[in-house]
C-alpha cells in the first residue's frame, strides 16, 4: 500500500513553507521601518484573517475536487482552459521564485557564522548585489540536496520537514522568551508604545505582502492525494498553520524591536541577529541561526513539493510537455522536480536583488489564484454563510491586487517588479499561443 502523509506531516510541510527567510529578515528591512510593532502585527493578523476567510473556499474546493494542481486544476475544471492557464501560470511563478529565494538565502546564513569564507570568485555586481561563485555553489548544493530528497519520495521529504519545522518553532520561542527576560524594555516602550499612532496605510502596506508570506498553506490542495483524511481536518491544519505562522512573524518582529529603534534596525545588515548576539551572546545567536537555517531549508523543501505537483498537473492537462507528468518509481513527478531545480540553479547567477524583484510580484500571482478559488466556491458553497465568506475572500483578493498595482497605493510594486511582471505576462501569452497552435495541429492530425 502507498505510504500516506500523516496530519503532522502535512502540518510540517505547510508551516515550514510559511515561515521562511523573510520572517527573520523583514523585521529589520521592512516591518519596523514601515509600520513599527503594533501596525505590523495588525497587518499580519489582518492578512492571516484574510487567508483564513479564503480557506473557507479552499475547504469547498477540497470537498468537491481531489485532483493534484490545486487552484489550477480547479479553475480548469470549472472555468475552462484559458482561466486554468492564467491561474497555473501565476501560481507557478509564486512557487518557483520561493525555491531560489531560500536557496540564495543560505549563503547569507553562512555569512553570519563563517564571515566571508564563501565570498570567493567575484563575478559581477547586479543592482548593487555582488555575485560570487562560492555563494552560487553553496546555493546550488542546498537546492540539489532537497531535489534528491524529493525524488526519493514525498514520505522521506515529509520526515525531514517534520524535524526542520518543529525545531524552527521551538527555537524561535526559546530565543524570544530569553530576549524578553534579559532586555531593558523601557527603550522598547519609548520607541513603539508610548508614541504609537494607528496608521491604516502602514497596516495595508504589511497586509499587501501576506498572500506571498502565507502562500505555504497552498501546499494542502497540491498534496491532497497524499493524505487520506477529509477536507475538514485539512482546513483545520491550514488555519492552525497560518495562525502560528503570523504569530511567529510577529514574535520575530517584536524580538528585534526589543533592542532597536526603526532607524537603528534598518541601518544593520541583520538587525534580529545582531540584537540576539548583543543581548544573549553567541549561544543564543547560534540557536537563531539554526532556526533561520531550518526556515530556509523548509521553504525549499515545501515548495519543491508544490512546484512538482503543480507542473505535473499542468502537464496532465496538456498545457506543458507531457514529460513533466512522468512519475518515477517513488511516486513523484521527477521531471517536474528536475525542472524546478534547473530554474533554481540558474537564478543565483542573476543576484539576489533581481530575485527579490520577482518575489515582490508573487503576492499578485497568489492573490489571482485566491480570487478564482473564491469565485468558483460562491457557486459550489452549500450554505449562505459559506457563500458570504467566499464573496469576502474574493473582495479581499481584489483589494490585494489593487494595493499592489495602483501607483498611489502604499504597497504599490516598484518599477523593477512591474517590468518583471509585464515580461512574465508576455512570456505567458507567447507560450500559451504556441500551446494552442500545437493543440490545433494535433487535433487536425487526429481528425485526418
Amino acid at each position: 500500500m502507498k505510504s500516506r502523509l500523516t496530519k503532522l506531516d502535512v502540518f510540517s510541510i505547510v508551516l515550514g513553507s510559511i515561515i521562511g527567510w523573510g520572517s527573520f529578515m523583514l523585521p529589520g528591512t521592512k516591518f519596523l521601518k514601515e509600520a513599527g510593532v503594533i501596525n505590523t502585527t495588525l497587518g499580519l493578523f489582518l492578512g492571516a484573517l484574510f487567508i483564513i476567510i479564503i480557506q473557507n473556499s479552499y475547504y469547498i474546493m477540497l470537498e468537491n475536487h481531489d485532483d493534484e494542481g490545486g487552484e489550477f486544476s480547479f479553475a480548469y475544471k470549472h472555468c475552462g482552459r484559458n482561466h486554468g492557464f492564467i491561474v497555473g501560470w501565476f501560481l507557478l511563478l509564486a512557487y518557483l521564485t520561493i525555491i531560489p529565494l531560500n536557496g540564495t538565502a543560505f549563503p547569507l546564513v553562512m555569512r553570519k557564522i563563517f564571515g566571508d569564507v564563501f565570498q570567493f570568485g567575484y563575478l559581477y555586481s547586479i543592482a548593487g548585489y555582488e555575485v560570487y561563485i562560492g555563494e552560487i555553489i553553496l546555493s546550488s548544493l542546498i537546492v540539489i540536496l532537497f531535489a534528491y530528497i524529493n525524488i526519493k519520495g514525498i514520505k522521506d521529504s515529509a520526515k525531514v520537514q517534520n524535524i526542520i519545522a518543529l525545531t524552527l518553532v521551538l527555537l524561535v520561542f526559546i530565543v524570544f522568551i530569553t530576549m524578553f527576560i534579559k532586555v531593558d524594555r523601557s527603550k522598547f516602550l519609548d520607541n513603539y508604545i508610548y508614541n504609537y499612532k494607528f496608521d491604516l496605510g502602514e497596516v495595508l502596506r504589511i497586509f499587501a505582502i501576506t498572500p506571498f508570506a502565507f502562500v505555504g498553506f497552498d501546499n494542502i490542495p497540491q498534496i491532497c492525494k497524499e493524505f487520506d483524511f477529509g477536507a475538514k481536518k485539512a482546513s483545520i491544519i491550514a488555519v492552525l498553520s497560518v495562525s502560528i505562522g503570523s504569530l511567529i512573524y510577529s514574535i520575530l518582529n517584536l524580538t528585534t524591536a526589543l533592542v532597536y529603534s526603526p532607524e537603528e534596525a534598518v541601518a544593520l545588515d541583520w538587525a534580529l541577529g545582531t540584537g540576539v548576539l548583543e543581548t544573549i551572546g553567541k549561544f543564543g545567536f547560534l540557536l537563531l541561526v539554526i532556526a533561520l537555517s531550518a526556515a530556509v531549508t523548509s521553504g525549499i523543501n515545501g515548495f519543491m513539493i508544490s512546484t512538482s505537483k503543480l507542473m505535473g498537473s499542468i502537464a496532465n492537462h496538456h498545457i506543458i510537455p507531457k514529460k513533466y507528468a512522468y512519475i518515477n518509481k517513488n511516486g513523484v513527478f521527477q521531471n517536474a522536480i528536475l525542472f524546478a531545480t534547473t530554474i533554481s540553479l540558474i537564478a543565483p547567477w542573476f543576484g539576489r536583488e533581481v530575485i527579490l524583484w520577482i518575489v515582490d510580484m508573487s503576492s499578485l500571482g497568489a492573490a489571482i489564484a485566491y480570487f478564482y478559488v473564491c469565485f468558483i466556491a460562491i457557486k459550489l458553497g452549500n450554505t449562505i454563510f459559506r457563500k458570504i465568506l467566499s464573496i469576502l475572500g474574493m473582495l479581499a483578493s481584489i483589494l490585494t491586487v489593487s494595493l499592489l498595482l495602483i501607483p498611489s497605493s502604499p504597497a504599490a510594486l516598484g518599477k523593477e517588479s512591474l517590468i518583471a511582471l509585464i515580461l512574465w505576462i508576455v512570456l505567458g501569452i507567447i507560450f500559451y499561443i504556441k500551446v494552442v497552435s500545437s493543440s490545433k495541429i494535433q487535433a487536425s492530425k487526429n481528425n485526418v
